[in-house]
Formats: structure tokens, C-alpha cells, sequence
């Protein structure tokens, strides 16, 4: 299994650079467009700092890309995916963890799962969801989703397909670990 430290945030920080290079994009450029300050970008690009999942999100739309797919660009990527090889990544900021178990950029559907510790609690922008659908299953533990205000309170095995583009918080309120897989595809 791979955790995406060391190697792979080097190879990220270095994917990071290229997609806003192969546009043409000045780091103000890049900043510009995702919300993500300039300096930021910069230390993430240099493999100076880690960046958080609200931060990798917005960069990835910046660049029109889901957050699976600008990983998967990082890391190369087969059809083939074996269990011990799905790529994990940790968001320093929250302890969250996101297993990737199939992306390719030539496929329209992605699978995530993700691990949200105790207390957790992640937001990201209705930007994020402007050009995908996903729906999402509780696999264990229990969740809270606000998604544009609206609050949905989940349990093992319930599923939301999202609505429209809106800021959506995920939130573990409990005292346990809850697991969920996400299906996205883009539009």
C-alpha cells in the first residue's frame, strides 16, 4: 500500500508545477483561479509544506481536474489496481485519510474511500463539485453532511447522491472512526 509521503509528495509538488506550466499560468495565475495563496503554492511546488485537502481540491479545480484525478496524474495509474496498491494520502491539517481505489483519466467514474478520525471535520467549496456527481455510502461509524446548508445525519450502509454545487462539510461527531466510499463522475 502506498502512502502518499516522501517520494509521492515530491511527485506531486512536481505534478502541481507541471499542470500550472503546461497552461502557462504565473503562480498569481494559478493563485488567482483556486483561492490558494501565492506563497502557499509556491512552498507546495517546492515540497516545502503539505498541502491540506481543501488546498489539493482547490488546486485541482483550478485546473479542472477532481482531486482523484490530479493524484492519479502524480502517481501514473493502470486499470488494474491491486488492494496493497491504492495510493493513501493523510490531509496533515485534520488526520483525515483517502484511499484512492480507482481513478484513471481515461475512466469516467472514481471510487474513494476515506477514513474521518473522531472529530473530524473537513469543508470544501462548491467549486469542487462544479463539473462532478458523486454519491457517497457510510460504510461504518456515523457521519454528518451539510451540503449547502442542508444537514443530512448518516448511518452504516445510508447513501446521498449530491445535489447541486454547493460548500459541503463533512463531520465526524462521534467518538469513533467513520469510513465511506465516494463514486464521482464528471460531466
Amino acid at each position: 500500500m502506498t502512502i502518499l509521503v516522501d517520494d509521492t509528495e515530491a511527485r506531486l509538488a512536481r505534478r502541481l508545477k507541471l499542470e500550472r506550466e503546461a497552461r502557462g499560468w504565473s503562480l498569481a495565475d494559478l493563485a488567482g483561479r483556486a483561492g490558494v495563496g501565492k506563497a502557499t503554492i509556491s512552498k507546495i511546488e517546492r515540497g516545502e509544506i503539505s498541502p491540506t485537502a481543501v488546498t489539493l481540491v482547490r488546486l485541482a479545480s483550478a485546473f479542472d481536474l477532481t482531486l482523484a484525478g490530479l493524484l492519479v496524474r502524480a502517481e501514473g495509474g493502470d486499470r488494474l489496481v491491486r488492494a496493497a496498491d491504492q495510493p493513501l494520502w493523510r490531509d496533515p491539517a485534520t488526520g483525515y485519510v483517502r484511499r484512492q481505489i480507482f481513478a484513471r483519466p481515461d475512466h469516467p467514474v472514481e471510487l474513494v474511500e476515506v477514513e474521518l478520525p473522531p472529530g473530524g471535520r473537513v469543508t470544501l467549496p462548491a467549486s469542487s463539485y462544479a463539473s462532478i456527481r458523486q454519491v457517497l455510502q457510510l460504510r461504518a461509524g456515523a457521519l454528518t453532511l451539510v451540503e449547502g446548508g442542508e444537514r443530512h445525519e448518516l448511518a452504516p450502509g445510508d447513501s446521498l447522491g449530491f445535489g447541486a454545487p454547493a460548500d459541503v462539510t463533512f463531520a465526524n461527531e462521534s467518538d469513533a472512526p467513520c469510513r465511506y466510499i465516494v463514486a464521482l463522475t464528471r460531466l
